[in-house]
């Protein structure tokens, strides 16, 4: 009797080594994974540990995470293939369109019928159009492939939306649209200007485009800067909100003259100054903000220290 217990205490005590050896082993599969979610390194899990099952699952893991990877180098490297042809394109249309256009002027300097003029300044409207397009092409490419760094300084926000607007008056006039700025105190941002002028250009074409009733304009600031712009659309049952700011997303493909990356230039810029862009669609208003920041985080830190007394 003293034997068989004996025999069964050391089987009991084996069998909790092995879960014990099991649970560290566990808990180091644990601790590699946190590593290369956290550092993303491409290191294989590896397992102390002689169990054939135990093995062969690691085996399946290292397999799924180099399969991932894979997909993630993939999809990198279309990505940037993706910008070059973007780049090549815009930069390719630009002559033809140049062309075209040099001869409609020579057209235009010619004596015509009033249809020939008609007909001449249809063709020009369009000529037109398509070279905003491939602006928006070369634009967007530019952002994309060059990543400039911006040069930031602390800019009056509710003054250059003002100026924005105002240099957009006669767009909104041949619209029949009113836009209502909603009084506020200055808003200052901490951004590139040249970059946070192109986004508020970017929304107010937009909003020129695409409104079907008055603009409202509102700025403010709590944790970070903000402008948001709010209008009536028309087909709001069609319209994607957390699409938008998708390159080359248009509501209506069937109507709509939009590259669609007119809003997604804005969301491109508003990340690379540090902040960010939304949109949401209620009670058939779409309101599109963006937030930027209010000043560096070092010169927060030092306003805090300044104002703290040092008796």
């Amino acid at each position: 009797m003293l034997i068989t217990v004996s025999i069964l205490t050391v089987i009991v005590l084996v069998l909790a080594g092995y879960i014990i050896f099991l649970q560290v082993q566990f808990r180091s599969i644990n601790r590699q994974i946190e590593k290369r979610l956290k550092n993303k390194t491409r290191q294989p899990l590896t397992l102390e540990l002689i169990n054939r099952d135990l093995n062969r699952l690691t085996a399946n893991i290292n397999r799924c995470l180099k399969a991932e990877e894979n997909l993630r180098l993939d999809g990198i490297r279309e990505e940037q293939r993706f910008k070059e042809l973007i780049a090549n394109l815009s930069h390719d249309l630009r002559t033809p369109l140049t062309a075209i256009k040099g001869y409609q002027q020579l057209i235009a300097g010619k004596e015509l019928s009033d249809d020939q003029r008609h007909k001449l300044g249809i063709a020009q409207k369009h000529a037109n159009e398509l070279g905003a397009l491939i602006e928006h092409f070369f634009e967007y490419s530019y952002y994309i492939n060059l990543e400039p760094q911006p040069r930031l300084e602390r800019i009056n926000l509710t003054n250059l939306v003002t100026e924005c607007l105002a240099a957009s008056i006669e767009v909104f006039e041949a619209k029949e649209l009113m836009v209502h700025m909603v009084e506020h105190a200055p808003v200052f941002a901490w951004a590139d200007k040249e970059m946070a002028t192109r986004m508020i250009q970017n929304l107010v074409r937009n909003c020129a485009m695409h409104s079907a009733g008055d603009v409202e304009v509102r700025l403010g600031s709590a944790q970070h800067a903000f402008i948001l712009f709010r209008n009536r659309v028309k087909n709001a049952a069609e319209l994607e909100p957390e699409r938008l700011f998708e390159r080359f997303y248009t509501a209506d493909r069937a109507k709509g003259r939009s590259t669609g990356l007119g809003l997604a230039i804005v969301k491109l810029l508003a990340d690379q100054l540090g902040g960010g862009a939304s949109a949401s669609l209620q009670d058939g208003f779409l309101e599109i903000s963006v937030q930027l920041q209010r000043e560096p985080e070092r010169e927060q830190s030092l306003k805090k220290i300044e104002s703290v007394d040092p008796e």
